[in-house]
């Protein structure tokens, strides 16, 4: 049994729209929804729905219990299913796919190959796209990007205008934003913070409750740890290591083996 038609007639004002032919979720018989290319849009089972003012077109499918609706539109092969929502005037497009508990809303982006799954929230004007993945309880938002390969994950936050892109991870409850940049295959977790102008790239790895920020470059292997800050424009690079409660500052570079701990400042 049908749970929607397509409005054919063009002489009706909701010609083209969506028509529920029976109760179903929130929905009711009679409801008017959004308009889509064809019955392949959205699936006929579960609780899925297009709200009036979205769309889903092309070869795009929503399924399971998913919902589009403020302006929201689905188009090229991207994919919607599981419990996600799409609203607001969001846009998901190309082959990406937004599915579990997810929600992608205002004027955000998911493109490319990307996926947006979990409990994640993708919002305001942020975008992810290439084959980054944003799951667990991670949230993007401001206008943040992460792209590439990237992953955010776990409960991390991107915001401001910060980047996370090549194949670099931030995860756990670690927060990256401001103007920052991790990339590479550097990697941001635990309770950590990136933010200001900072970089963190290469290999390296901030964690625990360090801080990296200002105009400060965390590179190549080196590790920031514990509750250590790295700012200003210091630089950390080599297989050097930040830990304790040390911080590195100014214009400050410690690399090769070195190793700063304690309370002690650069």
């Amino acid at each position: 049994m049908q749970k929607y038609e397509i409005i054919t007639d063009q002489e009706d004002e909701n010609y083209g729209h969506i028509r529920a032919l029976t109760d179903f979720g929130d929905v009711k018989k009679g409801d008017i929804g959004g308009k889509i290319d064809s019955y392949a849009n959205l699936s006929q089972e579960d609780n899925c729905w297009v709200g009036y003012d979205a769309s889903v077109c092309d070869d795009a499918k929503v399924s399971g219990n998913a919902r589009v609706f403020g302006t929201a539109k689905v188009y090229d092969e991207a994919e919607v299913f599981g419990n996600a929502h799409v609203y607001d005037e969001a846009e998901v497009y190309d082959n990406a796919k937004v599915y579990g508990n997810a929600w992608v809303s205002g004027n955000a982006k998911v493109f490319g190959n990307a996926k947006v799954s979990g409990n994640a929230r993708v919002f305001d004007n942020a975008w992810v796209y290439g084959n980054a993945q944003v799951y667990g309880n991670a949230q993007v938002y401001d206008e943040a990007e992460v792209y590439g390969n990237a992953k955010v994950y776990d409960f991390a936050w991107v915001s401001g205008n910060a980047k996370v892109f090549d194949f670099a991870w931030v995860s756990g409850n670690a927060k990256v934003y401001g103007d920052a940049k991790v990339y590479g295959y550097a990697r941001v977790y635990d309770r950590a913070k990136v933010y200001g102008n900072a970089q963190v790239y290469g290999n390296a790895q901030v964690y625990g409750n360090a801080w990296v920020y200002g105009n400060a470059q965390i590179s190549d292997n080196a590790y920031i740890s514990g509750k250590a800050e790295v700012y200003d424009s210091a630089r950390v690079f080599g297989t050097a290591e930040v830990y304790g409660n040390a911080k590195v500052c100014d214009d400050a570079e410690v690399y090769g083996n070195a190793k700063v701990t304690g309370d002690s400042e650069e």
